[in-house]
Formats: C-alpha cells, structure tokens, sequence
C-alpha cells in the first residue's frame, strides 16, 4: 500500500507540472525566476525609475524652453544685425561719396593755385603730427615739457584762415 502522505505529492507535483503545460519552456523559466525575486527590491527600483523619468522630463521641458528662447532672441539678433549691416553699407556708400568729392575737390585747387596748396598741405602734415601729440596729451590730461616735467595743457592758439589769391590765368573768369 501507498503511503497517502506520498500519493497527496505526487498529485501535487502533477497539478504543478499541468498547470504549465499550456506555457513554453521560456514561460516556465522566467515564472521561475520570478518567484526568486524580492518584490520589495523591485518596487525600489520601479520608485527610483519613476523618479529620474520625472527629473528627465523637467530637465527635457527646461531645455525645451530654452531652446525657444534662444531661438526667439536670435531671431531678434539677426533683424538687429541686418538693420545694422544695411546701415553700415549705407555709411560706407555715403563716406565714398565724400571722399570722391573731397579728392575732386582737392584736384581743382591744385590745378587752380598749386603754390598755395603745396604750401597748405605741408601745414597740414606738419599740423597733423602735432595734433596726434596732442591727442596723446590729453588722454594723458597733462602736457610734457622738454625738461621732463608735467605741466598743464595751455588753451589752443588761434585759428588763423589764410585767404587764396584768384589765379589770373583762371578760365571761368
């Protein structure tokens, strides 16, 4: 005679194997292992994960946001530096403009009173030495006399204007 503690787990053994004989052998396997996890590790993990989604998901809209801002202020910065480019070239179209008349200009007094020009624009060389000395002076705010010493800077002489003498030989006349 069979002994009916072994018999109830031999019938046990058999519900037990019945029960997964409608899963794969990959089935079974992982029901296995699934009864050798912790639950409460897994919850831990599963409640840590949860929390970086929600940090990954601000930091995401952050950087959402300030891609839009970024955006928006280049945008402005763009307008802004066409404005400006536009006005530069405008600038540089008027100043050209100048230039050319001032070079026009130039060539009629040559050609007009050549003495009094040769003799206007060595001033104006000479002047223009003198007054980068002075510039340096009064960034300096003192002005150096040739012993070394500092003085005060003296008020600027007069301007005095020297009056051109008509060319006889003019042809407009």
């Amino acid at each position: 005679m069979e002994n009916p503690m072994e018999t109830s787990m031999q019938e046990s053994e058999l519900e037990s194997i019945e029960c997964f004989q409608n899963y794969t052998a990959a089935e079974v396997f992982v029901q296995g292992l699934a009864g050798l996890v912790n639950f409460s590790d897994s919850e831990v993990m599963i409640r840590a994960q949860k929390q970086m989604l929600q940090r990954f998901e601000k930091t995401n809209e952050m950087l959402v946001n300030c891609n839009a801002l970024s955006s928006s202020r280049l945008k402005l910065a763009q307008d802004e530096y066409k404005k400006m480019t536009k006005l530069l070239l405008e600038m540089k179209k008027d100043l050209d403009y100048i230039f050319k008349k001032v070079r026009i200009i130039k060539g009629k007094l040559n050609t007009q009173y050549p003495t009094a020009f040769t003799l206007a624009e060595a001033k104006f060389k000479a002047t223009q030495v003198l007054d980068e000395n002075e510039e340096d002076e009064e960034i300096l705010g003192v002005q150096i006399t040739e012993e070394g010493t500092e003085a005060k800077p003296e008020k600027p002489s007069e301007i005095q204007y020297v009056t051109l003498e008509s060319n006889k030989t003019d042809s407009s006349e």
